[in-house]
C-alpha cells in the first residue's frame, strides 16, 4: 500500500474567528482516516521478458499493466527494443532489467547482461539467456556464483516455473511474441514474496 501525504492549503472556516468544537475542514481534500490500514506483509514483483516492441509488435498489451498494477517492483529479462520499455513500466513501478540478444547498441548499453537486487532476505537475479530448460548447467552455474535464490530469464519466449532445491527458476515467457504461438499463450509472471517464502504464478496476458 502506498501511502499518501494530504497537504491542506485551503481551510473552510464557519465564521471569522474559530470557536472551540468548530471544525476545520479541508477543502477539495480527503480526511485522512483515524488509523491507516497496515502495510502488506509481502511484496509483489512483476516479471516480464521478451516484449520486442516496435519490431514484432506495436505496443505492450494493456493487460499486461492491469496485471502490474499492485507490482511493487517489476524485472524485465530482456530484448526490449528500445528504452521507452523500461519508461513505460516505471510508471508502475521501479524497474530491474538486462539487455537480451535482440537489443541494439542503445539498450545494451544502458543494461547489463545479468542484473540482481535483494528483497527482504531473498536475492533475485535476472539474466536474458540462461540456457535450455532441459539443461539447467548454465542457470546452475549462475544462481550458484551470485548466490541467487530466483533467477529470472527469457530468450525462449516459453514461460516456465522450476524449483531445483530452494532455487526457483522462472520463465515468465512473452506477451507479445510467444513461441511456439501454436501452442503457447502471450504471458507474464508474478512473485508474492515474503520473509519466509517466494510464491510465483504464470499469467496469461
Amino acid at each position: 500500500m502506498k501511502v499518501k501525504t494530504y497537504n491542506i492549503k485551503h481551510v473552510f472556516k464557519c465564521n471569522s474567528t474559530l470557536h472551540s468544537g468548530q471544525i476545520i475542514m479541508a477543502i477539495g481534500q480527503t480526511q485522512l482516516p483515524r488509523t491507516l490500514p497496515p502495510l502488506r506483509p509481502y511484496k509483489i514483483v512483476g516479471l516480464i521478458s521478451d516484449t520486442h516492441v516496435p519490431s514484432r509488435a506495436k505496443v505492450i498489451p494493456q493487460s499486461v499493466f492491469k496485471i502490474f498494477e499492485n507490482a511493487d517492483y517489476i524485472i524485465h529479462a530482456g530484448d526490449l527494443v528500445e528504452m521507452s520499455i523500461i519508461d513505460e513500466l516505471e510508471a508502475l513501478a521501479p524497474v530491474l532489467a538486462v539487455h537480451g540478444n535482440m537489443d541494439g547498441q542503445q539498450v545494451s548499453g544502458a543494461l547489463p547482461t545479468v542484473n540482481s537486487f535483494k528483497l527482504f532476505d531473498w536475492k533475485i537475479g535476472v539474466t536474458h539467456d540462461a540456457g535450455s530448460i532441459n539443461d539447467l548447467s548454465k542457470m546452475r552455474e549462475l544462481a550458484k556464483t551470485n548466490l541467487f535464490n530466483v533467477l529470472v530469464y527469457g530468450h525462449t519466449h516459453t514461460s516456465s516455473i522450476k524449483w531445483e532445491g530452494k532455487t526457483l527458476f522462472i520463465n515468465p515467457g512473452s506477451p507479445t511474441n510467444p513461441e511456439p504461438p501454436f501452442l503457447c499463450k502471450p504471458t507474464v509472471a508474478l512473485l508474492k514474496v515474503t520473509k519466509e517464502s517466494i510464491s510465483p504464478e504464470i499469467i496469461q496476458v
